[in-house]
């Protein structure tokens, strides 16, 4: 089997073990009888609508291959059509639990293109909205994880600060889950008067209460780390030949990060600690993701203390038209490297938007993950790349 045949559900198990990789046929007795059984598209365990079927030797994976595209929505297509303003808040929907990140790099793109120069107080508003989104998303996904794994109460605690996090998205923007709020140029408005209020109280709240519970919940937990700890590894060289990225990438100790090797924003007048583990498995991935809520506080704070007064919105002509050209523009979500390839015709609506889907990237890892593992830790390794449906089909 080929590799680009291994990440999606071709239509067909093969039943020669020989054509799996990393598998011989002498591993198995050739007289046992194999069983091949869906996950999905509607199992409680997927994170959307996602089906795998998996071909199983006893209690041992020998294949799981995910089938994609049942909430395919034809997102490139329909961008064609659009002008450049109607496709802000449209982008909120391939990864609804980062909706920010999605209005971020595409107004990068277009800004770049049209040549905008974006008001310093809109950065700064950009990259705390950012980070609060991703701890936001980070707390999500540690609450489902958990609950996959079969732990109740953290999922209760996470969403105790979620709700801060939407409060302060909905204060600004007047929405909570698809805020629509960047604008190209800068933003639909100026926060309100007790933006730096709200904000400061919602890191106060996670980082003195919120985070040593969620640790002491979960990674105290002898149940977890069995669930966890060698389960899935994924290496280095394998994190990035497959193009891994974000906590994928940094749980297999490959100290990436957009925000620092590539910085975007204003994001290089920031300290923080790229948040790196050497396992490569699930207690790893999830273990980046806990110390990157910390790490994106820490910017919070920061850019709250260098926060400029001034307008949040650019000089941008009333209509939009792109000059010709293309460029790629990518910037670091909470699932990894979201990006945006534009292709300009000069008119008012893009000739060409590509998008790079870091969900659908990792969701190729399944097999090799899965493979050789017991069915329990199926679960465990879908939770912990931590996909979103609306991103991989779009």
């Amino acid at each position: 089997m080929s590799q680009e045949g291994r990440g999606t559900f071709s239509g067909r198990i093969p039943t020669d073990l020989s054509q799996i990789p990393g598998f011989t046929v002498e591993e198995y007795d050739a007289e046992r009888e194999r069983m091949t059984l869906n996950m999905g598209p509607q199992h409680p365990s997927t994170h959307g609508v996602l089906r795998v079927i998996v071909e199983f030797d006893g209690e041992r994976v020998v294949q799981a291959q995910p089938d994609v595209g049942y909430l395919h929505r034809n997102w490139e297509k329909i961008a064609e059509g659009w002008s450049y303003p109607k496709l802000i808040p449209f982008a909120d929907r391939n990864d609804y639990l980062a909706p920010i990140t999605n209005e971020f790099v595409l107004c990068l793109a277009i800004e770049r293109l049209l040549g905008v120069e974006v008001p310093e107080r809109a950065e700064y508003i950009r990259v705390i909205l950012a980070e609060i989104n991703r701890i936001a998303s980070h707390l999500l996904w540690f609450g489902t994880f958990a609950l996959d794994l079969g732990a109740v109460s953290p999922f209760l605690y996470t969403f105790r600060e979620r709700e801060m996090a939407y409060d302060i998205f909905e204060a600004c923007a007047g929405a909570r889950l698809l805020p629509g709020y960047f604008r190209i140029g800068g933003l639909r408005n100026d926060v309100p008067a007790n933006f730096a209020e709200m904000v400061t109280g919602f890191c106060d709240q996670v980082e003195k209460n919120g985070w040593p519970s969620y640790y002491d919940l979960l990674f105290e937990n002898a149940i977890f780390e069995r669930r966890t700890r060698g389960i899935g590894r994924l290496s280095a060289e394998e994190a990035i030949a497959w193009g891994a990225s974000g906590p994928v990438l940094r749980g297999s100790g490959v100290n990436w990060d957009l925000r620092r090797n590539e910085p975007y924003s204003v994001y290089d007048r920031f300290d923080f600690e790229v948040c790196v583990e050497p396992d490569g498995d699930c207690y790893a991935r999830a273990k980046v993701r806990l110390r990157e809520i910390r790490e994106s506080i820490r910017i919070i704070r920061q850019a709250l203390e260098q926060l400029p007064d001034g307008p949040v919105m650019g000089k941008v002509p009333k209509v939009i038209k792109v000059p010709k050209g293309d460029i790629y523009t990518r910037v670091e979500s909470p699932r990894g490297e979201v990006g945006v390839y534009l292709v300009a015709d000069g008119g008012t609506n893009p000739y060409r938007v590509k998008w790079r889907a870091p969900s659908f990237v990792h969701l190729q890892l399944l097999p090799e993950l899965t493979r050789g593992g017991l069915v329990g830790d199926i679960v465990a390794n879908i939770g912990s790349i931590d996909i979103v449906l609306g991103e991989v089909d779009r």
